[in-house]
């Protein structure tokens, strides 16, 4: 391969699992006040329809009951024109998921809606509980009887122990034994509630629709659907929205933020505000730094690899002056190669999802600027087109330091053996891609683009530093959906 060292086979360990593989990095929406508000969370759905791909689902309440409707799939698959004007009611909540390979069952798929002392629960998570299994084989011990293998059933397992001290106190109660990162929206019959866990790791935000309410992931779901911005839901606050308007708990200690920053660099849409800043800004700004940091590469253009490097290779373009191109061309109709839920279908949407511009490539020295570098599958393949295509030299520069450890709050890297940069160096990395050159961000870099210092800052940098805000244990444990299918039973 002309202009690279010889490929070689990455050093990746195969150690034990540190958490369930149970992560939902999902999009959550719901709607309070509004008579078509199954519609509603269609829109907005649709608009989050980048925080997950395999199932969709809406609940709907209507002051005497809850209608709920999911399915596996994309939204507009889902749910039709009939489907929605069935769900009948003006509160409701809605969710988008992807999960992790074993998981992605319809039972699984949300809102969870249970019937419980004569009321109904529908609830919506994004996150990751990292106490899940010893609240679960509590819970099976006393007795509990669990329908689905996700988070998300725990939560209304320890609500339905102390709803007869009303549901406010329920949740509260709930909430103080779970650790870990979540965002929830939840709907009883005449009520919406959203909820952030103290640490603030997902992202919530507050709207209003006329004299409706609406609590979405990221504001591109507010725009969708024309609510206007309020604030957003505090960390560790609980936000019950009914017909006496809005009505805030704090029940834990304030503590210092910790903000996915993952968030910003990869799933957020850039369109969104989230953690009180725009995202598109906030990628480009990385791309300027980068290329301050990387000031002695040359190339006759620079490129990303659509769409998520875009808006940093903006950055980078401006601030180097180095021609902008859209050397390869997506596919629009293969989805996010990230979170799909197996390998096999991320090497097949790699080869489908992007295609080189042949005779703008060949016999050119190109940079690739890229917003991360996970398990470097998918770049190695990329890249191996680009040469393919006739580039003479292939730099990459990336617009966050290296992943080396294991996210265990809801993003789809839960093992070291998963994480390229784990135990390879930038060296290793970069031949087993087949670049010319590999550059990273720095940390203080990424820090720096957000405002922020080392010392003084609200996100969680676990996955690169790891310096992890919430302990967890560090044991071999095996997803629910492993267990029953050895043992027929879990715990």
């Amino acid at each position: 391969m002309p202009g690279c060292k010889k490929m070689m086979t990455p050093n990746i360990p195969t150690g034990p699992i540190f958490v369930p593989r149970r992560k939902e990095e999902c999009g959550i929406f719901g709607v309070y006040g509004h008579p078509d508000a199954a519609k509603l969370t269609y829109f907005g759905l649709y608009a989050l329809q980048h925080r997950g791909q395999e199932s969709a689902g809406i609940a709907v309440g209507d002051g005497s009951q809850i209608q709920n409707f999911k399915h596996m799939g994309l939204v507009n698959e889902v749910f039709k024109e009939e489907t929605l004007k069935a769900l009948k009611g003006f509160v409701s909540v809605g969710h988008v998921r992807y999960s992790t390979t074993g998981s992605s069952l319809l039972a699984n798929a949300q809102p969870f809606l249970v019937f419980h002392g004569n009321d109904y629960y529908a609830i919506g998570h994004n996150g990751n509980i990292v106490n899940a299994v010893e609240l679960r084989q509590e819970l099976e011990s006393q007795g509990a009887i669990f329908r689905s293998t996700m988070d998300t059933e725990i939560f209304m397992h320890l609500m339905a122990k102390n709803l007869t001290s009303g549901l406010e106190e329920a949740l509260v109660t709930a909430l103080r034994q779970v650790q870990g990162a979540y965002s929830l929206v939840m709907c009883t019959k005449d009520k919406l509630i959203g909820v952030r866990d103290p640490n603030g790791f997902r992202p919530l935000c507050l709207g209003q629709l006329n004299d409706s309410y609406i609590l979405a992931s990221e504001t591109c779901a507010l725009d969708l659907v024309e609510a206007t911005y309020i604030r957003d839901v505090e960390p560790g606050e609980v936000l019950i929205i009914d017909e006496n308007g809005l009505h805030s708990v704090f029940p834990f200690e304030k503590r210092r933020p910790s903000h996915c920053i993952f968030e910003f660099i990869y799933f957020a849409r850039p369109d969104s505000n989230i953690f009180n800043q725009n995202v598109y800004l906030f990628r480009k700004n990385l791309g300027h730094l980068l290329a301050k940091e990387n000031s002695s590469i040359t190339a006759d253009f620079v490129m990303p690899f659509p769409d998520s490097g875009n808006y940093a290779a903006l950055g980078f373009a401006e601030e180097s002056r180095i021609p902008l191109e859209m050397g390869v061309i997506r596919n629009h109709y293969v989805g996010r190669t990230f979170i799909q839920p197996s390998q096999a279908m991320r090497d097949f949407a790699v080869r489908v999802k992007l295609n080189p511009v042949r005779e703008l490539i060949g016999g050119k020295r190109v940079i690739i600027v890229e917003d991360s570098i996970i398990r470097g599958t998918t770049t190695r393949t990329r890249i191996n087109a680009l040469r393919q295509a006739g580039a003479k030299e292939v730099h990459m520069v990336v617009s966050c330091p290296p992943h080396r450890y294991p996210c265990p709050y809801g993003i789809d890297f839960s093992t070291k053996g998963e994480l390229v940069a784990a135990s390879n160096s930038v060296e290793e990395i970069r031949d087993f891609i087949g670049l010319d050159s590999l550059n990273y961000l720095s940390l203080d870099g990424l820090l720096e683009g957000a405002g922020a210092t080392r010392e003084d800052h609200p996100f969680c940098l676990a996955c690169f530093d790891g310096n992890y805000p919430v302990q967890f244990e560090k044991v071999q444990k095996h997803c629910f959906e492993e267990k029953t299918k050895r043992t027929g039973a879990c715990g």
